[in-house]
């Protein structure tokens, strides 16, 4: 099994920046890709970044310009940089994994999932 642990979540303004931070433990040879979603209050679950074992990236294009996503493969962490941040990004944000080289931006293709960590925005 694999466990992912998200921290760095809180209340900013708008515009401004945070950084989360994901470790992963346990089995962590299984895994090749992570991203982040999101889920705002009321709404479904969403893609935000993903960052495959060879550094394959995609964004969510509401996100592009404004976070980078990043891993630390040595360290196990998986970390996303956030700026110019709106009050739109507010959401709880998770950390996923998955054993699989292609970084998916569909949630039911990671098999390992963080606890999520609230992040708020405010205007």
């Amino acid at each position: 099994q694999v466990q992912l642990v998200e921290s760095g979540g809180g209340l900013v303004q708008a515009g401004g920046s945070l950084r989360l931070s994901c470790a992963a433990s346990g089995r962590t040879l299984n895994i090749y890709t992570m991203a982040w979603f999101r889920q705002a209050p009321g709404q479904e679950r969403e893609f935000v970044a993903a960052i495959s074992w060879s550094t394959s990236i995609r964004y969510a294009d509401s996100v592009k310009g404004r976070f980078t996503i990043s891993r630390d493969n040595a360290k196990n962490t998986l970390y996303l940089q956030m700026s110019s941040l709106k009050p739109e990004d507010t959401a709880v944000y998770y950390c996923a994994a998955r054993g699989d080289i292609r970084a998916s931006t569909t949630d039911s293709d990671y098999n390992y999932w963080g606890q999520g960590t609230q992040v708020t925005v405010s205007s």
